[in-house]
This record gives C-alpha cells, sequence and structure tokens, in this order.
C-alpha cells in the first residue's frame, strides 16, 4: 500500500499536475465520462505511472464518497487534484452551480475527512472568480463556511440572482477561492494543505468550446490585449501545481493563484476594462 494521488477530472490540466507530483505513487483517475478517464490513464499509463480509473459524479456526495473509498483502498491518500466542472457555454445555471461551486464544496469536505499529513489539495477554479465585483464580508463568508447541503440555498444563489451560466460560473469560482480558504483550516488541523489555481484561457478541448462558442469573439479579444498576448498551456498549471504540491510549497495553504497572462490586470485598468 502506497501513497495515492487522486485526480478528479481527467482532462490536460489535471494530468499535466498528475505527471509532476505522482512519480513512485499510485494514480486514481476519475472522471463522470469513463472514456475519459480510460483515456487518460492509457497515456498516463504507456508514459510509466500507476494508474486506475473510476467513474464520479461531483455533484452527488454518495457519488463522491464512493470514490474515497476507492482511493484509501489504494493507500494513504496525499494528494487531491480537483479539476472537474462544466463552462458557461456547456450548461445550466443550475447545474454550473451544482457541479462547480456544490461539487467542489463537496470534494474538500469529503477528501478533507481523509487526506494523510503532509498531503495536499489543489483546486482548479478559474480568472473568473476574480472578474466577479467584490461581494460583502457576509457574502463572502456565507460561500467560505456554509453547510455544503445548504449551499445551493443560499438566497444569494437563487435564479432571481443567478440570472445566466456566466454569471453562475463567476461566483461558483469565487465560491471555489473562498471555500478553499476556510477549509486550509479545516485541512490544517490534519497537517495538510489546500489550494487553488485560478488560470485563465489555457488551450484545452474545454477552452476550445468557449473559443467556438457564443463568446469566442470575447474570449480572442481577451488574449490579444492581455500582457502576454497568448493563451496558456496545460503545462504552464502543471508547474505551478507541482510547486503547490511538492517540498517548494509547504509554507502556501489556503491560497488562489491567478495565472492568467494578465487578462483580469487588462479587465480591471486596461483596455478590457468595463466603460
Amino acid at each position: 500500500m502506497g501513497n495515492v494521488i487522486v485526480v478528479i477530472g481527467a482532462g490536460s490540466i489535471g494530468q499535466a499536475i498528475a505527471r509532476r507530483v505522482s512519480v513512485g505513487k499510485h494514480i486514481l483517475l476519475a472522471d463522470l465520462r469513463q472514456e475519459n478517464a480510460d483515456a487518460a490513464a492509457k497515456t498516463l499509463s504507456d508514459a510509466g505511472f500507476s494508474v486506475s480509473t473510476a467513474k464520479v459524479d461531483v455533484s452527488s456526495r454518495v457519488s463522491v464518497q464512493a470514490l474515497v473509498k476507492t482511493a484509501a483502498s489504494f493507500g494513504e491518500i496525499s494528494g487531491i487534484i480537483h479539476a472537474a466542472g462544466v463552462s458557461p457555454s456547456q450548461a445550466s445555471p443550475e447545474t454550473v452551480l451544482k457541479v462547480d461551486l456544490y461539487g467542489t464544496a463537496l470534494v474538500l469536505e469529503e477528501f478533507g475527512n481523509v487526506i494523510a499529513r503532509g498531503g495536499c489539495g489543489v483546486v482548479i477554479s478559474s480568472q473568473s472568480g476574480h472578474r466577479l465585483p467584490p461581494l460583502s464580508a457576509e457574502q463572502n463568508k456565507l460561500l467560505a463556511t456554509t453547510p455544503v447541503e445548504e449551499l445551493l440555498k443560499l438566497p444569494m444563489l437563487q435564479p432571481d440572482q443567478v440570472k445566466d451560466s456566466l454569471h453562475a460560473y463567476q461566483i461558483s469560482k469565487r465560491g471555489n477561492s473562498l471555500r478553499v480558504m476556510a477549509e486550509a483550516v479545516r485541512w490544517g488541523k490534519r497537517g495538510a494543505r489546500v489550494n487553488a489555481i485560478s488560470p485563465g484561457i489555457i488551450f484545452t478541448p474545454l477552452a476550445k468550446d468557449e473559443l467556438d462558442g457564443p463568446r469566442g469573439a470575447g474570449y480572442r479579444r481577451m488574449i490579444e490585449v492581455s500582457a502576454a498576448g497568448r493563451g496558456g498551456t496545460p503545462d504552464e498549471v502543471g508547474a505551478v501545481g507541482a510547486l503547490l504540491m511538492g517540498p517548494d510549497g509547504t509554507f502556501i495553504t489556503g491560497s488562489d493563484f491567478l495565472m492568467d497572462g494578465g487578462v483580469t490586470a487588462a479587465y480591471w485598468y486596461g483596455e478590457l476594462a468595463p466603460k
């Protein structure tokens, strides 16, 4: 029985981090679609990693609990890479909140109950959370600390308040950042750490859906006027994930790392600033 790294969401960002932190450990790759998990497992297995797969629906507590049990059967759970989610072009506001907000809170709670001493979690959030106008201190605390099963009942998350998928996505991602900060307190009692990464436009299939979707022109404009002048790669996110989960990151917990090539800077203080 060795150490286990659980990757939830078998896409390119989760894989990129896993490659850097899973040598000599067992990877459990979980995804809503078994075929996605199988394809990612083949790639990692061919590269010499020890890999198993599982199916998970992060919006279901029973499903997440089953994943925890499966992971524990392979050994001590020393790392969680939570990279599952849906984009605004892929889902309704209700589904975005259920998967991206509730699902993340659920994963943090369930895996926070079993994470090994010295272990670490990374949540893949989004630059979108940094473009939501400031919330009140009370709203921040509600998103951070409301019991998971009560979260979607908050008045601020009802359909009359969250009317479109983009708003649902932004508030979910802000919620992820706040939840990670609150959970870092609880994880710390187990001697474990947890952080978030908020990537900008990273060239993944999900980003391609957005670039080809109704907001595609806006996304291309973001890239053009950003300081970097380009989109990012999964490997660049992988490098930050490796820092957070590795020996050089042991003083970092409860943090959210924005890495978007300067898009958010341009949004608040540059050419993308709302008129």
